[in-house]
């Protein structure tokens, strides 16, 4: 937690966008369990995870997990919830199944609008298509969405914490931040 914003620590060792970290899955996963409040594990391959290593990460720790990835199914909802995610990421859709162990990442503005404010949401200022950023900012996303709103992406110290923020989510830059909290 810093200044009452939970930290989501992702474990992240690629991206389809070019990222390639220089830790390893082990390294990456042992500062994630030191400063996160919730460790965000991949099940999609393109970021370097996997449904096995969701599996594993819950053997490894007692604090709660977000199961990252597009999730486009409620299978998928369902199995990562089976083996120990306590949240699973859901992205441009709001599934029936375990709708309140998941956190909507909507992929525009608009989609934010329809999202029940009793649901947590996941801003993602980074456009999954290519990897850029978004035209729309956090602070955009603010004004729309009353609830529980966390800021992903582009985080690289702490001073880039938006103000609204209820959660952060730190992954490509995790260890530049953490050495920001110091």
């Amino acid at each position: 937690m810093y200044k009452n914003i939970e930290i989501i620590a992702e474990v992240k060792t690629q991206s389809p966008f070019g990222y390639k970290s220089e830790k390893t899955w082990d390294e990456l996963f042992q500062v994630a369990e030191k400063i996160g409040d919730i460790i965000s594990i991949h099940t999609d391959p393109r970021w370097g995870g996997s449904f096995d290593i969701l599996e594993r990460a819950r053997t490894l720790t007692k604090k709660p997990i977000l199961a990252k990835g597009v999730h486009n199914t409620d299978e998928e909802i369902k199995k990562a919830i089976h083996l120990g995610a306590d949240w699973v990421l859901a992205v441009g859709r709001i599934p029936e199944a375990y709708t309140e162990k998941c956190m909507i990442e909507p992929l525009t503005l608009e989609e934010l609008k329809g999202i029940p404010e009793y649901l947590r949401v996941v801003w993602n200022s980074r456009d999954l298509t290519d990897g850029r950023p978004k035209a729309e900012s956090f602070t955009e996303a603010r004004k729309i969405f009353k609830g529980w709103l966390c800021q992903a992406s582009h985080i690289k110290t702490i001073t880039d914490l938006q103000g609204g923020a209820n959660a952060i989510l730190v992954g490509t830059n995790l260890i530049n931040f953490v050495k920001s909290l110091e």
